[in-house]
Parts: C-alpha cells; sequence; structure tokens
C-alpha cells in the first residue's frame, strides 16, 4: 500500500467518523491536527473504532501521546502494527 493509498483512506474514515464535519480534504492537511480541524472526542472514538475495524489493529488507552494527532500520525502507527487495506 502506497502512503497516498493509506492516507486517503483515512482521511475518508475521518469524514465518516465526523459526519462530514472535516471533509477527508482537510484531514488530510498535515501541519494541523485533528482537534484543530474540529475531531470532536465522540468523533475520535469513531474513528479509531473504524481504524481498528478496517485494518485490524487495536489502539489501548496508554497509546502514545501524538499518535492520533493527524492522518500521517496515524499513518505511521499503522506501518508499524504491519496494517494493509483489505483489498491489497
Amino acid at each position: 500500500m502506497t502512503g497516498d493509498v493509506l492516507r486517503r483512506e483515512l482521511a475518508s474514515l475521518v469524514e465518516a467518523a465526523t459526519d462530514g464535519e472535516v471533509p477527508a480534504s482537510q484531514a488530510l492537511r498535515a501541519e494541523e491536527t485533528l482537534n484543530a480541524l474540529g475531531v470532536s472526542s465522540l468523533g475520535f472514538l469513531r474513528l479509531i473504532d473504524a481504524i481498528e475495524a478496517r485494518f485490524g489493529v487495536e489502539f489501548d488507552i496508554g497509546t502514545q501521546p501524538g499518535t492520533l494527532d493527524s492522518v500521517d500520525a496515524i499513518a505511521v502507527a499503522l506501518r508499524a502494527r504491519g496494517a494493509h487495506l483489505d483489498d491489497e
């Protein structure tokens, strides 16, 4: 999976988790955190659930701070966990 494919997939999950309040195009902005873009605590919970379901990984309460701050940070964490898209 290329980095762009993973980033676009994650951005789509952000958009879905926020019911479109944070569009995928905004989520792809590496210079802003998801929190700064307006992802609420409920949105983060929904996003984590979606990521875990989509990639077969788990993030626990003790996840390193900053791991879920941006699409790029999440992509790094997923690659470190050996995650891949189901259709690869």
